[in-house]
């Protein structure tokens, strides 16, 4: 089964062409017997940025350089066909050379996914006439028909409406999305979608929730409550307004896994994560201190006497706990210049110090609190936005609602 779907986005800039490119061509999602480009190309070696200046070259060629700059075509296959990267590399050569007959195209197979695809950039501009690019939505249907005509060509599965892989029927309701670009792609159709909405608020969510309890808590803050019972095979959300989702329509709608045992063990990983970010820190906060001690011992050998070094270690344990500190402060009362080895350490403990507090500027659990602020204020702000807007409703109903008795009571005698 062969989905080919062309990607719509913004394709006016050399920026967006080149960006496209070098990600059909990224190392760690294609191999280069997996690359193929049809039409005219001078170079020997295959990369995104002698791609781009090819169809660059041929732009400039015919004064073309404006405008759409290129085509993103996607062909995936279904994860339980038999196909293998080779033959979906041949399929995607195929399809270039019939249906983008007369321009560049670079055909590039990933196997990065569950899934095998194959990524098809083609020039806007033809490289025999000049002529731009053009493809209607009629074109875009007689693309799905050649798409299922090659497929039947090869023995494989060819989609079939309202059924699903294997033939079995898609139930009433059920949205089928063959991966997160569908997904994006049916939430800015879908914009009032509550389906979208929930799927976009259990992934936010299960970021950094660590039970279920807490799971249950967060979705209830963002307008969603959680029907989860052992008795129950399945989890139920249902927002404000009444309407309820299970997780196994959003797991087949979205390729999501969020089912209560993968939901369960998401909230395992993010405690395990939790407890090793603050293990973490407090370890390099005692490794911090122990260092310190070791550079005062250093320093102290080189000169000044007992009671001198111990005051400065006390002023040194202090800054450490305050997270500040400077040479003056730690050694201004040494009278003794340290050696080599000394200004060695004393360099290290430094940079320790900054790479420490860094790390800990920059710890995961700051920034899942962040995240979960920034995600609570948001959702208080849309909680806000619907109240205001039942508000005027309300008080639109109500002046209906006198213009209709005024309206039935006539004028008064």
């Amino acid at each position: 089964m062969a989905i080919n779907k062309t990607i719509n986005k913004r394709t006016n800039s050399h920026g967006a062409m080149r960006n496209c490119i070098e990600y059909v061509l990224r190392e760690g999602k294609t191999d280069q017997h997996l690359v193929h480009i049809t039409g005219p190309y001078s170079y020997e070696e295959v990369n995104y940025d002698l791609v781009y200046r090819s169809f660059l070259e041929e732009k400039r060629l015919w004064g073309k350089d404006s405008g759409r700059m290129y085509a993103h075509n996607v062909i995936s296959w279904h994860k339980d066909e038999k196909i293998t990267p080779e033959q979906a590399l041949e399929f995607g050569i195929a399809f270039a050379e019939k249906w983008f007959s007369g321009f560049q195209t670079v055909i590039s197979v990933h196997k990065d996914k569950d899934h095998i695809h194959c990524h098809l950039v083609t020039n806007s501009v033809s490289y025999e006439n000049g002529k731009k690019l053009h493809n209607s939505r009629k074109d875009l249907e007689r693309m799905k028909q050649l798409t299922n005509r090659m497929c039947q060509e090869r023995g494989l599965t060819v989609a079939e409406k309202g059924k699903h892989f294997d033939g079995s029927q898609i139930e009433t309701g059920e949205v089928i999305a063959w991966s997160k670009d569908k997904y994006y792609l049916f939430r800015q159709q879908k914009k009032d979608s509550f389906v979208a909405d929930c799927a976009m608020v259990v992934l936010t969510v299960m970021e950094y929730c660590t039970s279920r309890d807490q799971f249950i808590r967060e979705m209830k803050s963002a307008g969603w409550i959680v029907n989860w019972t052992e008795k129950r095979k399945h989890i139920t959300f249902q927002n404000l307004e009444g309407k309820k989702v299970r997780d196994s329509n959003l797991s087949k709608t979205f390729q999501l896994k969020i089912s209560k045992g993968e939901l369960e063990n998401e909230f395992i990983r993010n405690e395990q994560k939790e407890k090793c970010c603050i293990d973490r820190d407090d370890s390099a906060d005692a490794d911090l201190a122990r260092y310190y001690r070791q550079v005062e011992e250093a320093v102290a050998g080189t000169g000044g006497d007992i009671g001198e070094s111990d005051y400065r270690e006390k002023r040194i344990t202090e800054s450490s706990e305050q997270g500040s500190g400077t040479d003056t402060e730690m050694y201004g009362t040494n009278t003794g210049t340290p050696g080599k080895s000394s200004e060695e350490l004393i360099r290290e403990s430094e940079a320790a110090r900054r790479t420490s507090e860094a790390n800990r500027g920059k710890s995961e659990t700051a920034n899942r609190i962040v995240q979960k602020a920034e995600y609570q204020s948001v959702i208080a702000e849309k909680q806000r936005r619907s109240a205001e807007q039942e508000r005027i409703n309300e008080q639109e109903r109500a002046r209906m609602a006198r213009r209709k008795n005024k309206r039935r009571s006539g004028p008064e005698l």
